[in-house]
């Protein structure tokens, strides 16, 4: 049955598709469109356009079309921890090596696919904002593949909405830990941020123009007479390889194994700890944010995997 809305005598005059964000709250203005585009939505009667406009006294008749759904594999031989787990959403922590959604050159094995194999992920949220939605259900931020640690996953719109809130705002919490190839300076690392003008896969912070990131730096501990280090980088914004660059670029110490963005150790004990390490030694440690459907805060954290750890025995141990 379509629902019909009547637009008070003073509501001023702007796109329906506008006005029906609003009203249909949560659901996104581009489910909306897609609504529209399918002949779903009448103004006075008639079937509109998402640019047509409504005024005060305006009748919107809507009939909801059915969500979309990933069009991503269930794959249940992939493996990741479960920390949380509630009918809204999921918190995971990856292992190092997997993909979180697929994409060009990964299509199978990845976390989104592990999620999928699981009870409740048969039909899962797709952002119709992203062009690769169908592929992400329900992904709201990304570690990279030879990054292991914490991710929250959304399982439905409301959730999801909730949470994507909350990262455009800053007030989720993730806490990284890192090796590093020499001591970095303690503090706040701000720069301009974006892709690198001359390579596809590398993102930069210097540049003239780009998007805000910050990093917060802190020395746990100096490893092998400073020649590395043990360290936790708090991320205020969350860009792609954020703590990479910035350690790499800004702090001019670059994380152990980091073949993008680092250096192959020119001393044989550190190549040693790095090539068998076999990755960047990074791993997202602790989340928290707020529950979007219950109010209540959550924090979570995530030991050190046995990768990391013996890389950073190796490097405890006298030299």
């Amino acid at each position: 049955m379509p629902e019909r809305f009547v637009l008070d005598a003073g509501h001023e005059r702007e796109r329906v598709d506008k006005a029906l964000a609003r009203l249909l709250a949560p659901t996104s203005r581009a489910t909306i469109q897609r609504w529209i585009g399918e002949g779903r939505v009448q103004i006075q009667g008639r079937v509109c356009r998402p640019r047509d406009t409504v005024a005060g006294g305006a009748v919107i008749d809507v009939e909801r079309g059915p969500e979309l759904t990933s069009r991503a594999e269930p794959d249940a031989t992939v493996r990741f921890d479960v920390l949380f787990e509630d009918p809204h959403l999921i918190v995971v922590s990856k292992p190092a090596g997997v993909v979180v959604h697929p994409a060009r050159g990964h299509r199978r094995g990845t976390l989104v696919s592990g999620l999928l194999a699981r009870p409740g992920f048969t039909v899962a949220p797709a952002d119709e904002r992203d062009r690769e939605g169908k592929l992400r259900p329900g992904i709201l931020h990304r570690i990279d593949k030879d990054t292991s640690g914490l991710l929250v996953v959304a399982k439905d719109a409301l959730t999801r909405e909730g949470l994507k809130r909350q990262l455009a705002e800053h007030t989720v919490a993730r806490v990284y830990q890192a090796l590093t190839l020499g001591v970095p300076r303690a503090g706040r690392i701000e720069s301009l941020y974006g892709r690198h003008p001359r390579s596809r896969l590398r993102f930069t912070s210097q540049l003239e123009h780009g998007k805000r990131a910050v990093t917060n730096v802190r020395v746990i501990e100096v490893l092998c007479g400073g020649a590395a280090a043990w360290v936790e980088c708090r991320l205020e914004t969350g860009r792609t390889h954020q703590i990479r660059v910035h350690l790499s670029e800004q702090a001019g110490t670059p994380l152990l194994g980091d073949a993008l963005y680092g250096v192959l150790p020119a001393d044989a004990r550190l190549r040693g700890v790095a090539v068998a390490l076999g990755r960047q030694a990074l791993h997202a440690r602790s989340l928290g944010f707020v529950h979007p459907i219950t109010g209540e805060r959550q924090s979570f954290a995530s030991p050190l995997p046995n990768d990391m750890s013996a890389a950073l025995e190796a490097l405890r141990a006298p030299g």
